[in-house]
C-alpha cells in the first residue's frame, strides 16, 4: 500500500511538472496562408507573434538553420509589433541587414543570429507594411562572408496580425 501511494504521488508530481511546462509552450491560434499565429505565457504575461518561412532562400551556403521573420506582441510590457528576423547563421559582426518591403527599404540592425528594427517607430512602419503587401526580401551577410537573400510571401499576414492582436487585447 505504502509503495502504491508513492507512485501515485510520484505520478502526480510528474504531471503537475508537466502542465507547468506546457503551459510556457507556445499555442497555434492559426494558420493563415503563409503566416502562423501563437500565443504563450511568459510567466503571468501573454505573448502574442506571427511566424513565416521564406518561400525561397538564396546564397552559396553549406548549412544554414532554420529562418523565421516574426512580429511580436508584449502587452504587459507595453511593447507591440516588434519585428525580427531569425537568419540560421551568425551575421557578420557590425554588418546591417535589409528587408525591402514591396518598393519600401528598412535597414535592420544585426546581432548573432537575430536581426531588429531600430526603434518602435519603425517597428511599426514594418508592421504595417507586411499587413498590406505581398513581398518581403531580407538580405544579409554572415560571419563566414555569405550573402543571403530570403524573400517571403505576406499572404495571410493581416489575417495573422488580427488573431494576434485580438488575443493580445492589441489595438
Amino acid at each position: 500500500m505504502k509503495d502504491k501511494f508513492f507512485a501515485i504521488v510520484a505520478m502526480l508530481y510528474v504531471l503537475t511538472l508537466a502542465g507547468q511546462a506546457m503551459a510556457a509552450e507556445p499555442r497555434l491560434l492559426g494558420k493563415y496562408s503563409d503566416w502562423e499565429a501563437y500565443v504563450f505565457m511568459e510567466g503571468d504575461n501573454k505573448v502574442c507573434y506571427m511566424a513565416s518561412q521564406p518561400a525561397k532562400s538564396e546564397g552559396n551556403y553549406t548549412r544554414r538553420g532554420d529562418v523565421f521573420a516574426l512580429i511580436t506582441h508584449r502587452p504587459a510590457e507595453g511593447s507591440k509589433n516588434v519585428f525580427s528576423y531569425i537568419t540560421g547563421y551568425s551575421y557578420k559582426q557590425g554588418s546591417d541587414a535589409t528587408a525591402k518591403i514591396d518598393s519600401t527599404s528598412f535597414t535592420l540592425f544585426t546581432q548573432d543570429e537575430t536581426a531588429w528594427a531600430p526603434d518602435a517607430a519603425t517597428d511599426n512602419k514594418i508592421s504595417e507594411a507586411i499587413k498590406k503587401s505581398s513581398k518581403m526580401v531580407i538580405k544579409g551577410v554572415s560571419s563566414r562572408e555569405t550573402a543571403t537573400t530570403d524573400t517571403f510571401s505576406l499572404k495571410g499576414s493581416s489575417a495573422a496580425y488580427e488573431a494576434i492582436s485580438k488575443e493580445c487585447n492589441v489595438k
